[in-house]
């Protein structure tokens, strides 16, 4: 468990990464060749995506009481910030970038196998 506790918080900090560049994108600041349309929405919610994935990896990695139960709350609560992204994608006005399209592809899958196992060692640790 041990070994899944820390794995799951380090791809916390990794996801909060990716979570802070995309608001930046978001912002309006381009990264290189790499350019976004300015989402105001988009940059607020991933901003508190990537504070709470740090509050969750911080907890995870620094063995805290609550690391399970904040990973599961954290990672939770960031699948939710990006389900929001895809339905704002497949309901705006205009159809989002491919950059955009992989981004939630593959943020909403990283963080529901997250959300997964940090489900399974809560109900083996019982």
């Amino acid at each position: 468990m041990d070994a899944l506790r820390r794995s799951l918080g380090g791809l916390s900090l990794l996801y909060a990464l990716v979570f802070v560049t995309f608001a930046v994108l978001h912002a309006g600041v381009g990264l290189g060749p790499v350019r976004e349309p300015v989402i105001v929405p988009a940059a607020i919610v991933e901003t508190l995506c990537c504070v709470v994935l740090i509050g969750g990896g911080y907890g995870a990695l620094a063995r805290r009481a609550w690391a399970w139960d904040g990973l599961i709350y954290t990672h939770a609560a960031a699948l939710g910030g990006v389900l929001l992204g895809i339905l704002a994608l497949a309901f705006g006005p205009e159809a989002g970038s491919a950059l955009l399209t992989w981004y939630h592809s593959v943020m909403a899958v990283a963080l529901a196998a997250g959300l997964s196992g940090a489900f399974y060692v809560s109900r083996v640790r019982r």
